[in-house]
């Protein structure tokens, strides 16, 4: 038997219990071991819970017990989170984790714990909630040298964009219905401003490259000044509107990692995934392109990708699964550099001056009264920035993708 303790009993800590306990047949059939939930720990009671006697409030008591063997960090936050993680591994006990705030701030030191104590610092549920890709990265893409993840990584702005294309109206509309169904936080900032997916795709840069992406260094924007009248645009040109989480590693070695609204054609993979789904866009240069899909939050999916890492770590007592994410800091091409083509609207009145500024351009036609619109050729962001202040009334800037 191997013991597990939860740590957290919320949304996703609940939903580990509930994963372990109703699917126990299977999960010990491929683990090779009955697991065991031995502990919960909470700062709460849960009088008449089925699991109420597993709850204890001291997270020593799991520490110091021996027959732990595997910790499902369910907490959110860096601490005490990271305290406890770090002190479970120097234990030499397993950590399996759904915190994105801990893995994309703590993760190499985690892995090296892990390393130095044979046991195991795991986090499929970080990225993706019950989409299986930090495993395809690390395990069965191995034989690649992965050059460029692309994905939709927040449920939240993708339900929000999805409605705003489907029904014509604004951000701030759609944004308090999906407060009402709870698709949306209370304070929606880290997603709507891009911040949940930036951390992501941290995370999965650094898998990518090997080396540590810091998301502090990602060049992140959000989803705030997307308007009904750029989907009118967008439609026109028969193309959605996404905000987009994307990572390159060029051949002479450059690499970036940006976070940003962008308008991708019908042909691109992931121009059909919408409302709460995510997917992840993955390119190796032997493989060509791969693309995971599926529920990006929410309890049971997440909790599955929990308990999935949880039968790994099962499976690997008293080894390491080797995780290639190593302490030193990948040096990004500085955001000015990066080149796009760009959609741009502006007033009917400044086409001329438009004209005479950016040149070549493609005109966007679409039923929007007193605008002008076009596609710039392809350029840099500081050369696009210095032509915008030129213009002078640019209402909206959306970068094209494909």
């Amino acid at each position: 038997m191997i013991n597990v303790a939860v740590l957290g009993y919320g949304t996703v800590g609940s939903g580990v219990v509930e994963v372990i306990e109703k699917n126990k047949a299977e999960i010990n059939k491929k683990s090779g071991e009955e697991l065991n939930v031995k502990y919960i720990l909470d700062l709460r009671d849960f009088p008449g819970d089925p699991y109420e006697s597993k709850v204890v409030h001291d997270v020593n008591v799991i520490l110091d017990d021996p027959e732990v063997a595997i910790i499902c960090e369910t907490m959110g936050g860096i601490r005490p989170a990271y305290d406890f993680s770090k002190q479970a591994l120097l234990k030499g006990k397993s950590v399996c984790t759904s915190n994105k705030e801990l893995v994309a701030n703590h993760g190499p030191e985690l892995l090296r714990l892990a390393r130095e104590n044979k046991c195991n610092y795991l986090f499929e549920a970080s990225v993706g909630g019950g989409i299986p890709i930090i495993r395809p990265i690390n395990y069965s893409l191995t034989a690649e040298k992965i050059d460029a993840v692309t994905g939709i990584l927040n449920g939240t702005t993708n339900y929000i964009l999805s409605k705003m294309a489907a029904e014509g109206v604004d951000f701030e509309e759609v944004l308090k219905e999906a407060q009402e169904k709870g698709y949306a936080e209370r304070n929606p900032e880290a997603d709507v401003e891009g911040y949940d997916a930036c951390r992501k795709i941290a995370i999965l840069s650094s898998l990518m490259t090997g080396k540590n992406v810091k998301y502090e260094d990602i060049y992140t924007e959000g989803i705030t000044k997307i308007t009904a009248a750029d989907f009118v645009y967008a439609k026109a040109l028969g193309r959605s509107i996404k905000l987009l989480a994307m990572s390159r590693e060029a051949e002479d070695g450059s690499f970036y990692a940006m976070v940003a609204p962008f308008m991708i054609p019908v042909s691109h993979p992931l121009h059909g995934v919408n409302g709460v789904f995510n997917a992840v866009f993955v390119h190796g240069n032997m493989l060509g392109d791969s693309m995971y899909y599926g529920r990006g939050a929410g309890k049971l999916p997440t909790a599955s990708a929990v308990v999935s890492d949880v039968v790994d770590c099962a499976r690997h007592i008293g080894k390491t699964i080797m995780c290639f994410w190593d302490d030193e800091d990948v040096k990004q091409t500085p955001v000015d550099d990066i080149r796009h083509r760009f959609f741009v609207r502006t007033k009917a009145e400044a086409e001329r001056k438009a004209v005479d500024i950016f040149g070549m351009m493609r005109v966007v036609v679409a039923d929007v009264k007193g605008e002008y619109a076009f596609i710039t050729e392809e350029m840099s962001e500081k050369e696009f920035a210095e032509k915008a202040e030129q213009l002078g009334c640019v209402l909206n800037r959306i970068r094209l993708e494909g």
